[in-house]
């Protein structure tokens, strides 16, 4: 059941916490609408990898993550032969006298014999549909990408001993990037593109009363204008929205009803996770944030 509208689109997503923007809501209408992959580009942390799972929970799909790494290949994304298997039936083929080379072959290139990994799960036939998450893909080797060619544009791969796999029903396929390294222009023009931001103060403010409830409105307004102004500073890495939510956690369980220099110095590390940026903002700096943000 694909959502009829942009405004339907919102609306789902938000039923399953995620607070998206109009133009985020659109991408993704358009994506599930048109039956293209959707590509998410973004710092760490803006909640790129959540779309997919919202999307899993609020569309009833079952969700498929790949996550991508240095050195990936087909075996473990998508599938590999069960060579164990396969050897003990050509020694049971052998020693009932029933080894015929063709029919051997075509019993061990069964599909009994495929082990699938997430990109074949994902399209499955025999398996309900599902949401394929490629998480992280400028993390993987830039030959890999090739490999996904052939699912991106037709949802369906080939497997030279087997044949062709095809989806029954297509999945929802969602790509993400921290953009450590460019993805290929082959992947990009299969996909539906949209660049993950960090949220404004008002829709900071939103996801923290959703998914932080707890954390008096009050102290989460003090707490959004403090990111707000973090993310201004020359820092390794700023917050994402994953470390606001982390932040706000940590206060609530301190017990602090208000946002002071103290408190931030003390949970620095909830926030930053470079010593050099912690060092940068420990102390005075903190203070004068903390100061910045009375009246917010």
């Amino acid at each position: 059941m694909i959502p009829p509208s942009v405004a339907a689109t919102a609306a789902l997503l938000e039923a399953q916490g995620y607070v998206a923007d109009a133009a985020l809501a659109t991408t993704v209408h358009l994506a599930l609408a048109m039956r293209r992959p959707l590509f998410l580009e973004g710092e760490p942390g803006t909640g790129k990898t959540e779309i997919a799972k919202v999307l899993a929970a609020g569309l009833g799909r079952r969700l498929v993550r790949l996550q991508c790494y240095d050195g990936l290949d087909l075996a473990a994304a998508a599938y590999e032969w069960d060579h164990a298997r396969q050897l003990m039936a050509i020694r049971i083929a052998e020693a009932a006298g029933s080894a015929d080379r063709r029919t051997l072959a075509s019993d061990i290139y069964s599909r009994d014999f495929l082990l699938a990994r997430p990109l074949l799960s994902a399209i499955d036939p025999d398996l309900p549909p599902a949401v394929l998450l490629i998480d992280e893909l400028d993390r993987a080797d830039e030959p890999f990408e090739a490999f996904l060619l052939e699912l991106l544009a037709d949802f369906q791969l080939t497997i030279p001993e087997y044949g062709t796999i095809h989806a029954a029903v297509a999945p929802v396929v969602v790509l993400t990037s921290n953009r450590t390294r460019e993805v290929h222009d082959a992947i990009r023009r299969r996909c539906l593109y949209h660049w993950v931001d960090y949220p404004d103060a008002r829709r900071e403010r939103e996801i923290l009363a959703r998914k932080a409830p707890d954390v008096g409105a009050s102290l989460s307004a003090r707490i959004v204008a403090f990111v707000q102004r973090l993310r201004q500073e020359d820092l390794f890495k700023h917050p994402g929205v994953a470390e606001t939510l982390d932040w706000a956690s940590a206060l609530t369980h301190l017990d602090q009803s208000e946002l002071t220099a103290e408190s931030v110095d003390e949970t620095l590390g909830v926030l930053l996770k470079y010593q050099d940026d912690i060092a940068k903002i420990k102390g005075a700096e903190a203070a004068r944030l903390v100061s910045e943000t009375q009246g917010s």
